[in-house]
């Protein structure tokens, strides 16, 4: 049972190598290397949670070769990104630069979330009774 346990964790450590395919790969080691590299920052549009080097996507897949392609044709490795860039905007960057176009994907989350705590605030709020005020008909004499 424990062997299964080991090899199942290894299972889940080797997913995301298996998303580039063999007939992907550059036969060059740095080339390869560098597209690995640039691939780990880049999202698949399609998933929106992970990079283009772990997903197995169609879409994915051919950023893969655009990225190599460019790669074996002498682009460096901030040209293969600008070239991206280009076609998809700063969406496809797992790290956006923070600026003025990119500031609502940084302050967005937080926004939302205080947002949503003053509401919820203030809906609680006015599920709680008053507790200055007494009940009607209390107090009264009879």
């Amino acid at each position: 049972m424990r062997c299964l346990a080991v090899a199942a964790s290894l299972l889940l450590l080797a997913a995301p190598a298996v998303a580039v395919e063999p007939d992907e790969t550059l036969a060059d080691p740095a080339l390869e290397a560098r597209a690995r590299e640039i691939a780990r920052g880049l999202r698949c549009v399609q998933c929106q949670n992970q990079s283009i080097d772990e997903s197995s996507a169609p879409l994915a897949r051919d950023l893969r070769r655009l990225v190599r392609e460019r790669l074996a044709a002498g682009d460096s490795d901030a040209e293969v990104v600008a070239e991206v860039r280009a076609r998809y905007g700063d969406f496809v960057l797992l790290k956006p630069p923070f600026d003025g176009r990119t500031l609502l994907l940084w302050v967005g989350p937080f926004a939302v979330l205080v947002v949503a705590g003053g509401l919820l605030v203030r809906r609680l709020g006015r599920m709680r009774p008053d507790l200055d005020e007494e009940p009607d008909g209390a107090g009264q004499e009879r």
